[in-house]
């Protein structure tokens, strides 16, 4: 069993920054996709950005430009750097990673707040 866990979440005032981490507890190059996604209040869960083990990346189109996901695999973590986050941009951050097995094999993470102030 594959455990990730985030980190990095807390609280911001719009227009600032913020780095999220997703560390697991094997190897993430077994990975052959990972993304991050977030939840806002009363929302549901939607694809905020996709990295490959061959670290091609695409992002949801309203964070182009402000987030960059990455992958460092000798840490074993995931990243997303967040910027110019905006006002309502409060939610729950969540990594993901899969592997596409006779079954995909899926594994979330618990989730990192993220709460941006005016």
């Amino acid at each position: 069993q594959v455990h990730l866990v985030e980190s990095g979440g807390g609280l911001v005032q719009a227009g600032g920054s913020l780095r999220l981490s997703c560390a697991a507890s094997a190897g993430i190059f077994i990975f052959d996709v990972m993304r991050w996604y977030r939840q806002a209040p009363g929302n549901q869960r939607e694809l905020v950005a996709t990295i490959t083990n061959g670290d091609s990346t695409t992002y949801k189109d309203t964070v182009k430009g402000r987030f960059t996901i990455s992958r460092d695999n000798a840490k074993n973590t995931m990243y997303l750097q967040m910027g110019r986050l905006q006002p309502g941009g409060t939610s729950v951050y969540y990594c993901n990673a899969y592997i596409l097995a006779s079954t995909i094999l899926d594994y979330w993470g618990q989730g990192s707040q993220v709460t941006v102030s005016p």
